[in-house]
């Protein structure tokens, strides 16, 4: 079973209350028989999700000098994530670019510029006191893919237990995934992001809403497509901050 599997199947037990499971007991007969119908029960204790006690700080330690798949023989740095650790809102990307990869820190090239401004700009707008240092901003592999191609689905899953514990600890009240590649590593779903944007889904319990990456707007033949992510990004915000 695939440590996603895993995570999801825990997680489904653990919503219907469950925190521990039963299993027959082993007989004392070689291994290749049968284990009687009369032999006793043994709990099982569910395991945590994540580690007891877990934060940011931990996390980051943990991924230590990450060399768990092929990502880390072309990058420069770890991008873990940057902005307040106890924000009410999460952005998640889909991995570091050049710039992101050069400075450690996420969403700092153009993609990234476009992003503080929409953030920036509608709360101004909207009237909401917002500024990019109050959310955080992190993306679903630390470690930049070569030649900015998408992440393959073996490397997302080995950085998504990442991924998982930054999402975990912080409990935004709501979650935007940027682009195709977050909103499937968070919903497990593979429709583009036309058809999930402006709708509200969950992750876990968390609200979640889908709208487009910001590299994907910098085309110049997106303007609709602009239009849409700060619809979107001003239903995130008063849904949040009002």
């Amino acid at each position: 079973m695939s440590a996603e599997k895993l995570r999801e199947t825990l997680e489904f037990y653990r919503d219907l209350g469950f925190t521990s499971l039963y299993q027959r007991a082993p007989s004392e007969a070689p291994v290749r028989e049968t284990v009687s119908a009369d032999s006793e029960p043994v709990r099982i204790e569910l395991p945590e999700l994540a580690p007891a006690g877990d934060s940011l700080q931990r996390i980051r330690a943990d991924i230590g000098d990450c060399k768990r798949c092929r990502l880390h023989e072309g990058r420069h740095t770890i991008v873990f994530g940057s902005g307040d650790g106890e924000a009410r809102l999460v952005f998640v990307g889909e991995g570091p670019g050049a710039d992101e990869d050069m400075q450690g820190l996420p969403f700092v090239g153009r993609a990234g510029q476009l992003l503080t401004q929409m953030i920036e700009g509608t709360a101004k707008r909207e009237g909401i006191p917002l500024e990019r240092k109050d959310v955080y901003i992190c993306n679903v592999v630390k470690c930049r893919p070569p030649e900015n191609r998408t992440p393959e689905p073996d490397e997302m899953e080995i950085c998504g237990q990442f991924l998982f514990r930054q999402l975990s600890v912080i409990r935004p009240g709501a979650i935007c995934a940027l682009g195709a590649t977050a909103a499937r590593a968070l919903l497990g779903r593979k429709e583009g992001v036309t058809r999930l944007r402006g709708n509200w889904y969950k992750w876990r319990d968390i609200p979640l809403m889908v709208t487009y990456h910001p590299s994907y707007l910098l085309r110049p033949y997106n303007q609709n497509a602009k239009r849409e992510a700060w619809e979107d990004l001003k239903k995130v915000l008063h849904f949040v901050y009002d």
